[in-house]
């Protein structure tokens, strides 16, 4: 630990700050004007890269690599803009995070399309033109390159600062930033001003990808390996504040190299390996910042829209027909091993899409009724998951303990976070969700003495009464059952009530005597409770566990699932999961670009029924039970 390995780490991470930078002040603009979790972000980057060795490989030698590399960010911004006007522009209506479920799906397309154009190889580019030496600091060499990336990031900070602070366009994005309808009411066009954020948001994004052209080979895992910690950055600066960006994205990447340069330090007889904080140290400071400053360290509180939304039917207890419905469709489910005894793959496709299903109605507790948006839904699945094997395998207890308590450990877990997160609200909220799900992922994925590190653990079976199949397909038919009417008997009592008062009007169930913090945290655990469940049920399913059931991927799976099926329907969540699982299954056994069929269907899905198709379903029920009312009262 010299002062010169010091030096050049820090260099290190003002090179990877810049780089960072770049990414995140796209996504700043963007998430700032429109309010559009672009999942996409991270896709923008990643063509950045491969579009610039495309044109450096055909056009280097006629214009130069620089120019290639310009002309690079500048082809992502048109496709940034064709994004907005023919996908997003269509959809600006519907609820916001049906627009985060549109670019998730975009994101699937575009990986596919990268994929089939360029193929699964990495491609390695050139080296940029006179700055391929290194230059000697304190006895260390440093790449020059990296030099050059540590300059280029305060040079894009102050072009952004010109741009946003002396001309009229700037002053508008600025403005809309902190209140969209104040601009639009004079007479701003707001959505080509959406259009060239947009655009500039994708400009900014594939600079940063065809910038790493010479420093990293261009792989189809940067979008996602990028995402997340533009993400963070955004949050910890400030929603649309680009000096917020810049700031945040240095803290994080000085305390990453930091980190690296500490190495394994010995503290009070206990080796510490520092260099594994780099996996979440990012989301220990954003959820430090959130925790102390929910609008980030450079941004303001938002301004409260002068919208309102239109006003929701009271959630009614389910018909006669509903509840004969349900009854033979659960008498179905009895029947179907039986009906399907030649296929033994079905019983196991079923076993997921039930696990599915809890996992995603449980999201939809406290994302619909409750009002509550979570990134970090899988930490619980995932504690309930791991719960359930340590204690299986740890403490030798019987399958059906473990199976009984591993939902009383997502909900310890659901307690303690939710402790934090229902002080929060909107994207905040989500992103603090997140902030935790992924600390709990890194501690799952580096703690080898318990849970076995990134093997995860193996041998998580069943008892041999439930060795069969079969018998196992009953018990989690038993059990999510059970557990999606439980839930759906909290929304119909006193307690629903009160979690749907305080999400329609938090002043109003304030002044009624509902205390909305109190009643916030408690379905935070309900959810976590009946997710753990699913969790375990999928541990002893599958045999084994792993970190993947924890990271931010099954998050993004069951949000999908809910907003497929819709948010403000009971049957949503259960047709969204099914649905997803399903056509994940059926498209990923059946061709080699499952990404982009999937991504297209959920576009298709989102275009058709904003709403989502739950939604849909009961809007259209709704409409034709008021035209038949209306002509028996003409009749009569």
């Amino acid at each position: 630990m010299s002062f010169s390995g010091l030096l050049v780490q820090l260099l290190n991470g003002l090179a990877s700050a810049s780089s960072l930078f770049l990414v995140a002040a796209g996504l700043s603009l963007i998430f700032g004007v429109t309010r559009i979790v672009n999942f996409a972000h991270g896709s923008f980057f990643m063509v950045g890269i491969y579009v610039a060795y495309s044109l450096v490989a055909n056009l280097g030698g006629t214009i130069g690599f620089w120019p290639s590399l310009l002309l690079a960010a500048l082809a992502v911004g048109v496709l940034g803009a064709l994004v907005e006007i023919l996908l997003l522009r269509r959809i600006y209506k519907a609820p916001e995070l049906f627009q985060l479920l549109a670019t998730f799906a975009l994101g699937l397309v575009i990986k596919d399309a990268v994929l089939w154009f360029w193929g699964p190889e990495e491609l390695l580019g050139p080296r940029a033109p006179g700055l391929t030496g290194s230059v000697l600091i304190l006895g260390r060499q440093f790449p020059t390159y990296d030099l050059f990336l540590i300059a280029a990031g305060p040079v894009v900070l102050g072009v952004l600062w010109l741009l946003l602070t002396k001309t009229r366009w700037g002053t508008l994005v600025r403005a809309a930033t902190q209140d969209r309808e104040m601009v639009s009411a004079l007479g701003v066009n707001q959505a080509w001003l959406f259009t060239a954020v947009f655009a500039l948001g994708a400009v900014l994004a594939g600079l940063g990808g065809a910038l790493q052209l010479p420093r990293e080979p261009a792989n189809l895992e940067m979008d996602l390996n990028i995402i997340g910690a533009a993400f963070v950055v955004v949050v910890v600066g400030g929603m649309g504040s680009i000096p917020g960006a810049y700031v945040a994205a240095l803290l994080i990447a000085q305390l990453k190299a930091i980190c690296i340069w500490l190495g394994l330090v010995e503290i009070a007889g206990v080796a510490v390996s520092f260099s594994k904080l780099t996996l979440v140290v990012e989301f220990v400071v954003m959820a430090v910042v959130l925790v102390a400053r929910p609008w980030g360290l450079f941004g303001r509180p938002q301004t409260p829209s002068r919208h309102t939304a239109k006003a929701e039917d009271p959630l009614k207890p389910p018909t006669l027909f509903g509840r004969y419905t349900t009854i033979a469709f659960i008498v179905l489910l009895v029947l179907l091993p039986s009906l399907s005894a030649k296929s033994p793959y079905l019983t196991v496709l079923m076993i997921d899409l039930m696990v599915a299903t809890l996992f995603a109605v449980s999201l939809h507790f406290i994302m619909g009724p409750a009002g509550m948006h979570s990134f970090g839904h899988a930490a619980y699945f995932g504690l309930g998951a791991y719960g359930a094997a340590l204690m299986v395998r740890k403490l030798g207890l019987p399958m059906e303990a473990a199976l009984l308590a591993a939902p009383l450990v997502a909900a310890l877990g659901a307690f303690l976070y939710g402790w934090f997160c229902v002080r929060l609200s909107g994207v905040y909220l989500a992103m603090l969700t997140l902030a935790f799900a992924q600390i709990t992922w890194a501690i799952a994925f580096q703690w080898d003495a318990v849970t076995g590190g990134s093997n995860g653990l193996t041998g998580v079976w069943p008892a041999e009464w439930l060795a069969d199949k079969q018998m196992y397909y009953y018990l989690t038919l038993a059990l999510v059952a059970g557990g999606v009417l439980m839930l759906h008997r909290f929304l119909h009592s006193p307690f629903g009530y009160a979690m749907r008062a305080a999400r329609d009007s938090v002043l109003r169930a304030d002044a009624i005597g509902i205390n909305v913090r109190r009643i916030s945290w408690v379905a935070f655990v309900v959810a976590g409770a009946f997710a753990g469940l699913a969790g375990a049920l999928y541990a002893f399913s599958k045999g084994s566990i792993s970190p993947e059931t924890l990271h931010v991927s099954r998050s993004i799976d069951g949000l999908v699932m809910v907003l497929l099926g819709g948010l403000q329907t009971l049957a949503g969540p259960i047709v969204g999961a099914v649905t997803f699982t399903w056509l994940h299954d059926t498209v990923a056994r059946n061709t080699d670009y499952w990404r982009a069929m999937l991504g297209a269907i959920i576009l298709i899905l989102v275009l058709l029924f904003p709403q989502g198709m739950a939604g849909f379903v009961k809007q259209h029920l709704q409409k034709w039970r008021e035209r038949k009312d209306l002509l028996k009262r003409t009749a009569a």
